[in-house]
């Protein structure tokens, strides 16, 4: 394959060939056609200039259409973390983000895909023998290939406004963006610039300095519109618009303006609404209506459709109102030589404008024959002219011929197509075209449907669409998860490396950076697994990455807690049909991996352990999850006997240790529990992720036994920041330090601090579940930020169900607390224990509010209902700490 342009188009459209190639495994020697000196930039992104804004907002920027966050992560990952996808970056980092993109989906593709650049300029393009296309190029040599991209972009401009002596004056510049194109610009030197549009503002922003002015002179005058400061959704035009008349179309185009105008106060979202449907209008137009629109519409459609990032506007505003920066409307009719050595440039209208320099910035030309490469192109009819001559033709990126044939492997994309398309220069076509093409070249060399050979399988038996090697990786990132230890995700890492196609890899990738904090790019991964399981994937395949994207979008728009949501429900119905997927089921059972279905109360999650049992036949693994739900009922004495049968046959299950490690707190044997589990972290549970998790539950035991010492010890060498950073700390650290507060085992100002310090302020303020936002409730009140604990609780009531009916009255009840009101505290805080459940978590976890209450009732003076509390407590569970507090009452 060659490719020809290693600029914006040729990069997208190579990194689309070697990612594509490499998931379908389809050997592939891909050549690179460009003198640039680095591939990605071309002349768009190659300026240093930083205040070169791209004019289109970071989240349309990305490289891949089905992942529109991607530049901005990129960005985020390069030292702008708080950049957002309104943001306008410069085109110089632009250019660095498709090098390093292309550069990367290099090296992913290395064995299967073989890239070569070569810097040099092809020339011309020839048929050459059993169908294949030969490139001459400017060197000497030549390149033979299956299939040709002709990724040029923009064609270059003639400068047929200007008059002969301009062209023949040593003072004209015809081409501003070429090296060293302005270095004889002197520093006092005034300049005009032919062209108003994006090209002539940025000339204009290198060439502004006190002592020159800057003239820029096009027909209309006009300067390109900036974006909105604060950008407003789209909206979409009314229905109906195509096909109609011009005339017609024109008329409704202006009314859908002026009435978004009146309901938004801004024109632009009718605009970004209408640029879905450009291509069908386009289309539409007869070529005596496209001539019309050229004459009459163009500049206008042009001035405010390609619009100004606001910081370059802002900076354009401030020139012009200086007077260094001056806009004038006409034609160039004349050029004359001035008195000292510069140009009289006069207009149409007879004014004059007198310049040292004079810069073409009309921008590229409509017209393909300039090029060497497409003038022979054309000349031999292996291609033919667009609409009204714009470009060439195509069938879908596939140039015709003379003969109206698209019967050759060559391809073009972007600017060559905007005859025939209109909206094709910017990346959000660019890319998705690059897509198409690459998905066209690669066709032909779709392997044959394998025979029916045995596939590797899980270790549970369900066949993997890979290879063995793949496999292996897989088997061991399941084995890892489903015990619950560390590296889980380098094995799924190693399964994607040895397959790229692999969408089980991939999904898996997701879900464990979603839900567990793995070190991926949770984006690109649930892509790439949408993007292999439709290339390769079997039915459970498809359904199982299915499962993941709605788990992960539901997440993300805050689905409502307590109930299942879409993506509970499609996991549930992935169960159903695929009971033996171990993965699906360590999903849906929220032990200590993942956060499970919406109710683990019975009736979801015991269902789903208890209708699976069949399918496992007593395997170790369901049996952890049966001994978790199990003690979640209450059934103690069954629970402990199956998560010590699970131990002893696999000592490393980190789901039965879980279970047992709340059997013993639940049944008061606070000493054996604490023994047994602090020994097992020290052995075992070295290679297990959660170590802090279950550090808390040792502390919890030492808490119960009323070891204030041991708590602090425990506290620090396992749970303070440093050894427990995130969600981790909110939940564990920070509640551990309140429980010890409320218990009096803490004496003093708790550490609370560094735990918020070690959780992003995000996640603390506005975070997405119920579950964690009790966390960050309690760790607020602990740290007596009462402002904070007020915005969080702002932020449930615009939540989901649970967190406004759970979460907004707990924050009330925290901040009487606070503000020591204790009838208050005592009165919303009974009033909350009958719907703690719905939070979610287990009963260990949730207890920190009744720990609150007990603390709020003695504070307030209600000794008789603290002993009555503790007395239930103790009828439960046996606990020194809780003996201690009730012979303190009663005394």
């Amino acid at each position: 394959m060659a490719v020809v342009g290693a600029g914006a188009a040729g990069a997208l459209v190579a990194v689309q060939l070697c990612e594509a190639a490499a998931r379908r495994r389809t050997a592939l020697d891909l050549v690179l056609v460009d003198p640039a000196p680095e591939a990605g930039r071309g002349v768009a992104y190659a300026t240093e200039v930083p205040e070169h804004r791209l004019n289109v907002p970071v989240g349309g920027m990305s490289c891949y259409p089905d992942d529109p966050g991607h530049f901005r992560r990129w960005l985020c990952r390069h030292g702008e973390s708080t950049v957002t996808a309104a943001d306008f970056a410069s085109r110089y980092r632009y250019g660095s983000y498709l090098a390093d993109t292309l550069g990367r989906a290099v090296i992913a593709a290395h064995g299967t895909v073989t890239v070569r650049r070569l810097r040099t300029r092809a020339t011309g393009c020839a048929d050459a023998a059993g169908g294949r296309l030969e490139l001459r190029l400017a060197d000497g040599g030549t390149v033979t290939a299956d299939s040709v991209v002709l990724a040029t972009g923009p064609a270059a401009g003639r400068a047929g406004w200007a008059p002969a002596e301009l062209v023949a004056s040593d003072r004209f510049v015809a081409r501003p963006w070429s090296p060293g194109a302005l270095d004889a610009v002197g520093a006092a030197d005034d300049v005009l610039l032919v062209g108003t549009g994006l090209t002539a503002v940025d000339l204009a922003l290198v060439l502004d300095r006190p002592g020159r002015t800057v003239h820029a002179v096009s027909r209309g005058g006009l300067l390109p519109q900036p974006h909105a400061v604060a950008p407003l959704p789209a909206v979409p035009p009314p229905p109906g618009l195509a096909g109609m008349p011009f005339h017609r179309l024109r008329r409704e185009v202006t009314r859908h303006f002026a009435a978004t105008r009146r309901v938004h106060g801004d024109w632009r979202p009718a605009l970004d609404g209408l640029r879905p449907e450009i291509v069908r209008l386009w289309q539409g137009l007869s070529d005596d209506e496209r001539t019309e629109f050229l004459g009459r519409d163009a500049t206008p459609w042009n001035v405010h459709r390609h619009r100004m990032a606001p910081s370059t506007a802002e900076t354009v505003a401030r020139a012009r109102a200086a007077r260094r920066l001056r806009v004038h409307a006409g034609r160039v009719a004349s050029v004359a030589p001035g008195r000292d050595g510069g140009l009289v440039v006069s207009l149409d209208d007879g004014r004059e404008i007198r310049a040292a320099w004079v810069v073409d910035c009309t921008g590229p030309g409509l017209r393909a024959d300039g090029d060497p490469l497409w003038g022979g192109l054309l000349a031999d009819g292996l291609a033919v002219p667009g609409p009204l001559g714009i470009g060439v033709s195509t069938d879908g990126g596939r140039l015709l011929d003379a003969e109206g044939q698209a019967g050759r492997p060559l391809f073009t994309l972007g600017a060559p197509r905007r005859g025939e398309l209109w909206e094709t220069t910017a990346i959000p076509e660019i890319r998705a075209q690059a897509k198409e093409v690459a998905e066209a070249v690669l066709a032909p060399l779709a392997r044959a449907p394998r025979s029916a050979r045995r596939r590797p399988t899980d270790q549970f038996g369900l066949p993997l669409s890979t290879h063995a090697a793949a496999a292996a990786s897989f088997r061991c990132g399941l084995g890892r998860v489903i015990t619950v230890r560390a590296k889980a995700a380098e094995a799924f890492a190693r399964a994607t490396e040895l397959d790229p196609g692999f969408a089980l890899g991939h999904a898996a990738l997701a879900l464990l950076g979603h839900e567990c904090g793995a070190d991926v790019d949770v984006a690109r991964e649930l892509a790439d697994a949408q993007r292999s399981v439709r290339e390769r994937g079997d039915e459970r395949e498809r359904s199982f990455v299915d499962v993941v994207t709605r788990r992960i979008a539901e997440h993300e728009t805050h689905a409502a807690g307590g109930m299942p949501g879409d993506g509970d429900t499609a996991l549930v119905e992935h169960l159903g049909r695929y009971p033996d997927d171990a993965f699906a089921l360590g999903i849906a059972v929220p032990t200590i991996a993942f956060s499970g279905v919406a109710d683990l109360d019975g009736s979801l999650a015991l269902g789903l352990v208890e209708r699976t049992a069949p399918a496992y036949a007593g395997h170790w693994f369901h049996t952890s999850l049966l001994s978790f739900v199990r003690q979640e009922q209450g059934r103690i004495g069954e629970a402990g006997e199956l998560a010590r049968a699970a131990l002893a046959a696999e000592p490393a299950s980190g789901h039965a240790v879980h279970a047992l490690a709340h059997v013993h707190y639940e049944s008061g044997e606070h000493g054996v529990g604490r023994d047994w589990l602090d020994g097992w972290i020290g052995g075992q549970g070295r290679g297990a992720v959660h170590r802090a998790h279950f550090s808390w539950h040792v502390a919890l035991h030492e808490l119960a036994l009323d070891d204030s010492a041991a708590v602090r010890r425990r506290w620090f060498a396992q749970l303070a920041p440093g050894q427990v950073n995130g969600v981790r700390a909110l939940v564990d650290s920070g509640s551990l330090l309140w429980r010890a507060r409320m218990s009096r085992n803490w004496t003093g100002r708790v550490p609370v601090d560094g735990v918020l310090d070690a959780v992003a302020r995000e996640l603390v303020e506005r975070p997405s579940t119920a579950f964690t936002a009790l966390h960050s409730a309690v760790a607020l009140t602990a740290a007596g930020d009462l402002p904070a604990l007020r915005r969080l609780s702002t932020h449930a009531a615009g939540a989901d169900p649970v967190q406004r009916e759970v979460i907004v009255p707990l924050c009330g009840a925290l901040e009487a607390v606070l503000e020591e009101e204790w009838a208050t505290a005592v009165r919303e805080l009974r009033g909350l224990l009958p719907s703690l459940r719905r939070v979610g978590g287990s009963a260990a976890q949730r207890e920190v509010v009744e720990e609150t209450l007990l603390y709020a009732l003695v504070e307030a003076g209600h000794s008789d209902t603290a002993r009555h509390l503790l007395e239930q407590r103790l009828d439960r569970r046996a606990s020194p700490l809780d003996r201690r507090r009730l012979a303190g009452l009663t005394a």
